[in-house]
């Protein structure tokens, strides 16, 4: 199982990186390449522990769709959503965030597992890794690029 670990410097309190990290209508800005929008669910504003959201985007060229669930909520330090539907076997999205200085340092933690045995295992390798990765660091600087713009 790929683990993704990225973490992002931002010039933000943390409350609010951590708020703007689960706010579905920054998701969507975020994500504006991907076309990711919410059909079910939550939304629109802060998704809290237990809540679920359903969302639609084009990821490889392919429209899918993907409900995640808020499993943990640690005001302002973490947050864990899991994949409850989708095109993964599973994943787990640890979301964290230290104060540091006069700012804040977001970790994502992505630990997912492909689908297909070994035919998962290796589009891991030749590609999915690499394209998550960069999802995962695309969302976290235009979070960060939003964040320090409101502060």
């Amino acid at each position: 199982m790929p683990i993704i670990k990225h973490k992002q410097f931002i010039h933000a309190p943390v409350e609010l990186c951590f708020d703007l990290a689960r706010n579905v209508d920054v998701h969507i800005q975020t994500t504006a390449k991907t076309k990711e929008r919410a059909v079910s669910g939550v939304t629109q504003g802060l998704l809290e522990e237990g809540d679920t959201v359903t969302w639609e985007a084009i990821h490889l060229g392919i429209k899918q769709r993907l409900t995640a669930k808020v499993t943990h909520i640690d005001y302002p330090i973490e947050f864990v959503d899991i994949m409850v539907k989708g095109a993964f076997h599973s994943f787990t999205h640890t979301h964290q965030f230290v104060e540091e200085n006069d700012g804040t340092i977001m970790i994502d933690l992505f630990d997912y597992r492909s689908p297909f045995g070994l035919i998962g295992r290796l589009a891991d390798k030749l590609f999915l890794e690499k394209y998550m990765t960069r999802f995962i660091m695309s969302r976290a600087k235009e979070l960060k690029r939003i964040a320090e713009s409101i502060d």
